[in-house]
């Protein structure tokens, strides 16, 4: 085999790799629009640098038919791809979105790393008590009526642990649906505030079939950036999330 054929086969093989990598990505961890907002975009690109660049530039420089040796240096450049790969795929699967939890003016976007095992094994709800593997679950949460657990949340607050991420106050999002209708903004707020948000927005509606008037939005707070939720106005139920900037 020539050093071109050997590159070419390399550069095929971590391509179909880096391709099937993006796929678990987009398809079930970080479902568009989640992925620019969760900030996954860098290491994304690092673990598809490494696996479809660097391994077959690798290659490239120690490929040389004949050479003795040759065998055991692919390996371990194929070795060193598939530990770069496994790090990659282990760092994203960590930081994946787990849920997504209204909070009273606002919604959460909560990463898997954002809850502890124990924090979660405290929730009391069915469906809430695990990490999601196939995109962000819907919740909502309840603040405690009790004073003293009132307070005590209150102090887990100042010390940055919210109520969002405290799986054992999660309820379905029907239990709070009122509230947050209230809160939700008509779209005429956000395009008039953020006006280059207005093509995305028209796409969506036309997409949707749906009227202006009959849509409304609230924050969707997540690490990298905020964005949109959209919300039907009549019956607060939730849409889509929308990649613009959220106003606040």
């Amino acid at each position: 085999m020539t050093r071109r054929k050997a590159v070419l086969l390399h550069l095929g093989i971590s391509a179909a790799i880096g391709a099937a990598a993006l796929m678990l990505l987009f398809g079930l961890w970080y479902p568009p629009p989640y992925f620019a907002a969760a900030g996954a975009e860098r290491l994304a690109l690092l673990l598809i640098g490494v696996d479809v660049v660097i391994g077959p530039l690798l290659t490239l420089i120690v490929f040389k038919p004949g050479k003795k040796g040759l065998t055991s240096d692919l390996c371990v450049i194929a070795g060193l791809q598939l530990a770069a790969l496994a790090y990659g795929l282990h760092a994203m699967a960590a930081s994946r979105p787990v849920f997504v939890v209204a909070a009273v003016d606002r919604f959460e976007l909560v990463a898997a790393n954002e809850i502890t095992d124990a924090d979660l094994a405290a929730g009391k709800e069915a469906g809430f008590g695990e990490r999601s593997w196939s995109g962000p679950r819907l919740a909502s949460v309840s603040v405690p009526t009790d004073a003293k657990e009132y307070d005590h949340v209150q102090s887990l607050a100042l010390a940055g642990l919210d109520l969002h991420r405290l799986p054992r106050y999660y309820r379905d999002y029907a239990a709070n649906v009122a509230a947050l209708r209230e809160r939700a903004r008509p779209l005429d707020t956000l395009l008039a505030k953020n006006p280059a948000a207005r093509p995305t927005v028209d796409a969506w509606l036309q997409a949707q079939r749906r009227n202006a008037a009959d849509v409304v939005w609230l924050p969707l707070a997540a690490r990298r950036k905020d964005i949109v939720m959209l919300m039907d106005k009549a019956t607060g139920q939730v849409l889509d999330p929308l990649d613009v900037d959220a106003v606040w």
